[in-house]
């Protein structure tokens, strides 16, 4: 069996083959628009239980907002490229090794709830990446 490849910047024919990664990216906008509307308006009030430092949670807030924008208008075009895919990817996964370093680098005063909170937050965005990843392939192979 021979496969066809096509340049990372080129898009790819949408239809059903992109309604996975389509349908991930809306699920991904969505939940890192609301995670990051509690980490800006909560910052204060998360602070005692996570040892997250204001500064830090509102920051994180932002970044998830521009995130979500970013997730929004990509899962909007009427062909995903590929090459925004393997961003979204690419972002997902640097997400979630810096909510990892964040957890375990001793760079904020966090407490077991602060760690829990980022391990599960980089759970989460692993998972994402990884649906992520399997609607790009499906998308670059048609729909199997």
């Amino acid at each position: 069996m021979t496969t066809q490849t096509m340049p990372a910047t080129a898009p790819v024919v949408d239809g059903d083959a992109a309604r996975l990664l389509r349908t991930v990216l809306r699920i991904d906008s969505a939940s890192t628009a609301v995670m990051a509307v509690v980490l800006i308006a909560a910052s204060g009030a998360l602070t005692s239980p996570t040892g997250m430092p204001v500064a830090m949670s509102v920051g994180f807030g932002l970044y998830q907002l521009g995130g979500a924008a970013a997730l929004a208008l990509i899962a909007g075009y009427p062909a995903i490229p590929r090459g925004l895919a393997w961003t979204v990817i690419a972002v997902n996964a640097l997400s979630c090794i810096g909510c990892l370093v964040l957890a375990f680098g001793d760079l904020a005063p966090l407490t077991g709830l602060g760690v829990a909170f980022l391990i599960v937050g980089a759970v989460v965005v692993a998972v994402f990446a990884e649906l992520e990843f399997i609607g790009l392939r499906r998308m670059v192979r048609g729909g199997t």
